[in-house]
């Protein structure tokens, strides 16, 4: 289980680094498949910008402390970034989008990681074998 944690956990660090890109590379096509239609355009479309960077800073936390080993703080991060696919469900729903999408990007997303973070929250310390000193 521990292994599947892991990929599932990395995944969900490199996802939002992915769509995020897309966001501050190609905002317009990206956001076709946010729920929301029509986006912002003109100086408005400045939002697209917006959304990038928040997906991207989320996925490099989310690796970050990953990286440093500290599976059990990704788990709480994780938790609590759940929020934010549960709000742009939530905003998909408030703005006439698609139900198919609120739930099934959005609603799926809250839901993939808020079973993630309740994993490395209940996975047991990994003891580490210490060299025997002569």
């Amino acid at each position: 289980m521990r292994r599947f944690t892991t990929v599932l956990t990395v995944l969900l660090g490199v996802f939002p680094l992915t769509f995020g890109t897309q966001y501050l590379f190609d905002g317009a096509s990206a956001a076709a498949n946010f729920g929301i239609d029509p986006w912002p355009t003109g100086t408005a479309a400045g939002y697209f910008a917006v959304k990038g960077v928040r997906d991207i800073v989320l996925g490099l936390v989310v690796l970050a402390l990953f990286a440093i080993r500290q599976r059990r703080a990704t788990g709480v991060v994780l938790a609590i970034v759940a929020l934010v696919p549960i709000v742009d469900m939530i905003t998909v729903f408030t703005h006439g989008g698609p139900a198919a999408t609120a739930l099934g990007v959005h609603g799926l997303t809250a839901a993939v990681v808020l079973v993630d973070a309740l994993l490395l929250l209940r996975e047991r310390e990994v003891a580490v074998l210490q060299p025997a000193h002569s």
